[in-house]
Formats: structure tokens, sequence, C-alpha cells
């Protein structure tokens, strides 16, 4: 975890309520003139990411059929021009091998220099589209159509160049290349065979040499050693294979007009500009979580602003296209590289731009060394690995493997642009399909009561079943409609309402509940508007059109009087309390007592939750646990660690006790369940982080304040009052003038209660610091620790600050996510895709 940048704190507003709290803080760190420099680790992550680039921007200009220089030129100007004006600092622009069946089918249709326009016009499209800030947009598209793409992509390119290893040409088409390969084997190029198999072994094997060894190898990159290894074979054994001939600059091909039909020029343009579009945006989202979970440099490097990176793209596609190089995106591999390789600004990406400006101004002669058939051998490889197993695998999991396949199959067989079309087209209807499925079964209980149960979204398709099954039901009958989802249209509202009415005239009795029981309440503007003394018709029908009605919310009377049993989780067993409770809950709850709400939950969870989790639940069992936190937190009811981590099975190991405490080892009284814990934890699962997270109103906190621990009354040591001796140096600590208090981000704390909930966090994690499985972690720089104080009121999370070393200054307490949503531009969706 990590905590968000400070807000700045005003504490004028706040001096008469919280004077009796104030102690003098530390003074701001004084700020001085901001000098350019470049940082070490920007400068050698550049190295590595030219040593990358160079041979890749070749073999991907030799793949399109582009001049090679074409692919130099993107590649500096992928890192002088994005680099300098796009929003994602560690990204890692150049020729990209997603475009490379696009470029070579407008080269091979328009010719190179129409190609070069196109390029030009594709930038100024995206340009516009970041100054209406449709980039999040491109969010939205199915994983498993970008990746279906790039899988057809890769197997093109594959089968292509496969073709140059083996000493032949290409075809136009997938088709052409699988239809010529066997003529192709039969009749091989020796040495162009063996160049590529070289190239192919070392890019395969280098990054798999074991020990130290191959530790100090793999800083070099597979592809220059293999690249060079071709080359140094080429030249020894004299073989006569076909190498790089970079031309003379003055040559050098740039732009013309645009020739061609109009319909064909604008969809090449649309083409271009939805490729690079989404693939640079993806691939900065992507780049967004490899330095966030990147330990080392803990430098902070801002979060990618996609609008100001889809413009940078732009301009950077308008350069290339104008200076005549190939189209410009974002790519994957060398962005990797950069953050792999610790940059900590866009320094490295601009400076390996330099680089390939230097190399191709005076490196031509030993460029001119590289033997052709290893450039092809080099894209092949790329190709195929596009075709990724673990994209596959993704795709079957979410059920979206048909979306893949026809992504697959239409980009291989019909072009990018129709794939894609095709791949979207697919989605939807996927995703209508799932919405409207919709089971609805009937069935009658021993008591004889009709009980109809709708599982999923109750839209206008699923009308005609709902009112199949409710008109067989006999008059005067006792009915209860268990509503399995979160949206009711208009029309399913109004069958489901009119046929309530018309039954419960005919004395019969309905009863619309949630899964969990609670009753059904309907849509909140028609709630709102109709007034308190609207019924439950009025404000069933008032205003509903195209309104998502509630199910799990209590309602009396039309009226919607509590929401909190709004759905965090899938399975949503929470009750509220009596007035929310429904008739029927009532009585079972009377009959059962607790032992019956128990049973009632265990068979909601075994008859809807159970079939959800149980192939993971299955994978947990057979594989055990391998939890990457330890969450230490209060035992507190109203503090529920799954819903405010947004965990799930496996991910917390969790230790729960009155007031969070961590006694130190050898503690007077101390309780060995926790130290067990935390070794158990720290030496067996090997978690990667420790969590003390205190919550506001803390009965504990309160229990400390109020009597003195260390003096019972007669003598009496309960064993509560044994166990809260472990939180008597917190409240030593907020009294004593040594260390300063605990602040929350933006305001101070509301009360003594407060204040000594916020000091107990931190008092915990120096116990925490002394436990020696801790302590030796730690020193091998394996373990973090962090503290967090959870606000129940404000359902607001906030993490102790990064770089705050515990009683030698402030301890700040950051708020975590938007503090508005009020914002239209805020950036929630992209904290999602982060997280």
């Amino acid at each position: 975890m990590s905590a968000c940048v400070p807000t700045r704190t005003d504490h004028s507003s706040r001096a008469t309520g919280a004077s009796r709290f104030q102690r003098p803080h530390s003074p701001p760190p004084g700020g001085g003139r901001r000098r350019f420099r470049i940082a070490g680790a920007d400068l050698s992550a550049s190295i590595s990411v030219f040593l990358i680039a160079l041979p890749l921007s070749l073999g991907i200009a030799l793949a399109t059929g582009a001049p090679l220089q074409a692919g130099l030129v993107a590649a500096a100007v992928g890192g002088l021009v994005a680099g300098r004006f796009g929003g994602a600092p560690l990204q890692v622009s150049g020729p990209a091998a997603g475009l490379t069946v696009v470029t070579a089918d407008l080269i091979q249709q328009y010719g190179w220099r129409t190609t070069c326009a196109i390029t030009v016009l594709a930038g100024v499209a995206q340009l516009g589209l970041s100054h209406v800030r449709v980039a999040r947009s491109a969010l939205a598209v199915s994983p498993a159509v970008v990746h279906g793409m790039l899988a057809g992509i890769g197997i093109t390119i594959a089968l292509a160049q496969l073709h140059i290893v083996l000493g032949g040409s290409p075809e136009s088409s997938p088709v052409d290349n699988v239809r010529m390969l066997p003529a192709q084997l039969a009749d091989l190029h020796g040495p162009a065979v063996l160049v590529s198999a070289l190239t192919v072994a070392v890019l395969l094997a280098w990054p798999h040499i074991p020990g130290r060894t191959g530790r100090i190898s793999r800083k070099v990159p597979a592809a220059l050693v293999a690249v060079s290894a071709a080359a140094v074979l080429a030249a020894l054994t004299g073989m006569k294979v076909p190498r790089v001939d970079l031309p003379s600059w003055s040559n050098h091909a740039l732009p013309g007009l645009p020739e061609g039909p109009v319909l064909g020029i604008a969809a090449a343009v649309l083409t271009v500009t939805l490729v690079t579009s989404v693939q640079s945006l993806l691939s900065a989202v992507a780049v967004d979580k490899l330095v966030a979970a990147r330990k080392e440099p803990r430098t902070e490097v801002e979060r990618s602003d996609l609008d100001r990176e889809l413009a940078g793209q732009g301009a950077a596609n308008i350069v290339s296209g104008a200076l005549g190089g190939l189209p410009v995106a974002g790519v994957a591999v060398r962005s990797v590289a950069n953050v792999s390789a610790g940059a900590v600004s866009r320094h490295s990406t601009m400076l390996h731009g330099l680089w390939i400006v230097l190399a191709a101004l005076f490196l031509v002669p030993v460029i001119d060394l590289i033997p052709l058939p290893a450039l092809g051998a080099l894209v092949m490889v790329i190709g195929f690995q596009m075709v990724s197993i673990r994209h596959i695998r993704s795709a079957s999991r979410h059920r979206e493997m048909l979306v893949y396949v026809v992504t697959f199959a239409g980009v291989a067989l019909l072009g990018v642009l129709e794939g894609v079309v095709i791949g979207i087209a697919v989605a939807v209807a996927v995703a209508l399909h799932r919405l409207a499925r919709t089971h609805i079964t009937a069935e009658t209980t021993a008591d004889g009561v009709h009980r109809i149960q709708v599982r999923g979204q109750l839209t206008f398709l699923a009308v005609p079943r709902l009112s199949r099954a409710l008109n067989q039901i006999p008059r005067g009958a006792d009915v209860v409609v268990e509503l399995d989802g979160s949206f009711m249209d208009h029309a399913a509202y109004e069958t489901l309402q009119g046929w309530k009415d018309t039954h419960a005239a005919q004395g019969g009795r309905v009863e619309i509940t949630g899964r969990s029981g609670d009753r059904f309440a309907g849509p909140s503007s028609s709630a709102d508007s109709a007034g308190p003394s609207s019924g439950a018709d009025s404000a069933g029908s008032a205003g509903s059109a195209g309104s998502e009605a509630a199910v799990g919310t209590g309602s009396r009377g039309g009226k919607s009087t509590h929401t909190c049993c709004r759905p965090w989780t899938p399975w949503r067993n929470h009750h509220c309390d009596s007035h929310a409770a429904t008739p029927a809950s009532v009585a079972r709850g009377r009959a059962g007592g607790s032992a019956g709400q128990l049973a009632t939950g265990l068979s909601a969870f075994q008859r809807h939750t159970a079939p959800l989790v149980r192939e993971e639940l299955a994978r947990l069992a057979r594989e055990g646990q391998t939890p990457s936190q330890l969450f230490i937190t209060c035992a507190d009811s109203r503090l529920v660690t799954s819903m405010i981590t947004s965990s799930g099975p496996g991910d917390l190991f969790t230790v729960r006790n009155v007031g969070n405490l961590v006694p130190p080892p050898g503690a007077e009284s101390t309780d060995d369940s926790v130290g067990a814990a935390i070794e158990y934890a720290v030496d067996v699962l090997k978690v990667q982080s420790i969590t003390v997270c205190g919550h506001s109103g803390c009965g504990a906190m309160q229990a400390l304040l109020d009597t003195p621990v260390n003096t019972p009354p007669n003598g009496a040591q309960t064993p509560l009052r044994r166990w809260l001796r472990h939180g008597v140096p917190s409240l030593e600590r907020m009294r004593s003038r040594k260390h300063s208090w605990a602040r929350i981000s933006g305001r101070l704390p509301a009360d003594a209660v407060e204040q000594l909930c916020l000091t107990n966090v931190v008092q915990q994690l120096e116990h925490l610091r002394t436990h020696e499985a801790v302590r030796r972690r730690l020193d091998e720089g394996t373990l973090e620790l962090h503290g967090m104080y959870f606000h129940v009121g404000e359902a607001q999370a906030y993490l102790l600050q990064d770089g705050v070393r515990i009683g030698e200054t402030d301890e700040v307490f950051d708020r975590v996510g938007p503090v508005e949503d009020s914002d239209a531009d805020s950036e929630g969706s992209l904290e999602e895709s982060r997280a």
C-alpha cells in the first residue's frame, strides 16, 4: 500500500474546537530552486532501452517493407517527441510490432510516400481526439478484443517472417503464407536458416541462463546479443546472406500528397489512429501498474495522463510521418525494460531517442553488418510471443473466449480494422446475452407458499417469461418473489407491480424480496418524488421510467428508509435492522433466534455464493494459502476487512483482537497468539507487507482513556484489563511531549479518542518492529510495514504517510482515493485500473 499525496492542512478553521489537542509540529521542508539534471538511473535505463530498440526498429521496418531508416526515424521521434510531450513518463514509444500488418498493407496498396502522409493524418486525428478528451473510452474496449487483435497481428507477422527465416520471401496474406510454406520448406537457403536458428536459440535461451552468470548476463538485452551473435557468425564464416543496407540520408524518402480513393485513405487513417491509440493507452495503463508494483527505486513517478499521452502520440506521428518514419505507438517490451531498469522520469525515454539518432548518424557501418534473416527471426519470435497463453487463459476464465477467437480470426483473415470491428460487435452481443439471460423458476413450499425466483437482471427481454410464471399462480395464494439481481428496468417493474396489485385485490399476499430476504424497494427517484403521503402504488409508478430498482433495501409504504444493504459483495447477506426485516424473516428469527439467522445465511451462501466461488476455493485447497499481506486489525464488527481492502479468499492473513494491539516480545502478561500469527505469516507464509489498522470510535481506546489500566479497582484484574495493558504505551505516547501527535491529512483529530486511535497505530508498529522475525525481514528489505486508519462513519481509509521515520517527525495519515466525486474528470476509473 502506498499513501496518496497529502492535502494542505489548514489548522486555523479548527483552532477553537481543537485547541487543547494542538502541539507544535515540525516545519515543512524548505523549497529550493529546481535544477534540470539527469538521474543516473535514467541514464542507465536509456542505454538498456536503446540496445533493445535498435534491432527491433530495424526488424519491424524490414517486416513492413518500408525503408530500414524509417524504423530508426520512428524510434528516435517516439523517444524525443512522445517522450517529451506524452502523459506517461516511463512509457517508451516507437515502431510497434502491432502496426506491422497495417503498415505493410498500406505500403503495398498506396506506396511509401502516401503511407507517410497517412501517418501524419493519423497524428492529426489523435490530437483531435485528445482535445475532446476521449482517451479513457479506449479502456472500455474489452481486453479480449485487444488481446485477440494482438494475437492475430502476431501470428500474421510470424508467418510472414518465417519465410524470410527459411531464405525466401513472404506472401501477401497469412493464408497464402501457410499455403506456400511446404514449397518454402522444400527449397531452404542454408546460410539464412543457420543464421536464423542461432538468433532464435539465443533469444530463447538467454533469459534462462542459470546462476550468477545468468544474473549478470541478463543485464544485456537478449535481442542485442542474438543479432550480434548472428552478425559475428556471418562475418567469420563469410556466409552469403543479405545484410542491412542503410542508404544515404540524402536519398531518404519523405511523404507526398495522398494518392488514392478518398474512402480508402480515410479508412487507412482510421485504422492507424485506432490501433496506435488503443495500444498506446493500454500500454500506459500497464506501465502504471508496473511502476506501482516496483519496489526499487522508491522515487515517486506521476500517474499517466491519458489525454496528454494521446496528444503526445499524435504529435509523434505527425513528426515521424513528416520525416519519413513508421507510425509510432507506445510499446510494451521497451516500456517494461525501461521500468525494470529503474527509470525515474521521462529523461530515460528521451535519451534513448537521442542514442538512436547518434547511432543512425555514426554507427551505419556497424549496423550494415546485421544479417536480414537475423532481424526476420527476431520479429518472428516477437510475433509468436504476441499470442500469449496468459491472455488466452484470462479470456477463458472470464468466459470471453468467443470474443478472443472471433477477433483473432478476423484480424488474421480479413484485416485489423475489420477484425476489431467484428470483435467489438461480438463482445457487445455477448454482454447483451448475459444481460438478457434471466432464469425464472417457480416452486411451491410445504406450507403452500408459491415462490418465484428470478436470477439475473430483470429487463424487458425477460418480461414474457416473468408474466408466464406469475399468471400460473392461483388466485388468493401467498406468494414470495425473490429477485436475485441489482437492476430492473421500467417494463419489468410495471409488469411486476401491476400483477402484484391485481393479485392483492383478489385476496392474495405478495412479498417481494432480495436474495437475503430483505424487502424490495421501488426506484429511488419515484420514492423521493412521491412525498410522505404517497402510498406504495403511487410511489412505484411515478417517474420510474428508465430508472434502476434497488433490490435489498428496506422500504415502508414505497419510500426507501434504509440504504445500508447496497451490494458491496456478491453474496450480500447483510441484514439492516428490525425495521427493514420482512414478516417472513421476523418469524424465522423469532422461531430460531440467532441459530435461525445463521442457518438462513448459510442457506443463502450455499444456494447463491458457493457455486460462484467453489472453483477458486478448490484451487486454494489444492495449492494452499499464499497471502501477500498480514492484516492486524480490531475485532470491531463494523470493520469488514474484505470490503475496505477489496480482497477475496486467500488475499489477506488476518489477525483481529480488541484494540488491534501487538504485544512486544517478553511483555508482561503477553499473548503468544499474536506473536505466533506474526511469526507464521512472516517466516512460513512469506508475506510481503504487514498492516496495522485502527478505526474510529474504538471501544478499547475509549476504555484506556476512561479508566487507569494499571490501577484496577479493588485489585481486580479481568482478562480484558490485562489485555488492554498492551495499549498503555500508546496512551503514554499521546500524553508525552517527546513525541509529535499523529495527524489526519486535511484536519486535526476530532477528539482525544481519535487521537489515541491514530497514536495507537503508530505505537503498535513500533511494537511490531521488535519481533525478531519482522526485524530480520526488514533488514533484508523483503518486508514493508504500513499503518492504516479507517473512519467508520465516513467510510474513508487513511494510510500512514510513506517515508515517515517514526518518532522523528509528524506522523501523518493521508486520505486514500478521490476526495470528491463531483469532478467530471476525476481519475476514479484510472485508479481502478491501477489497482
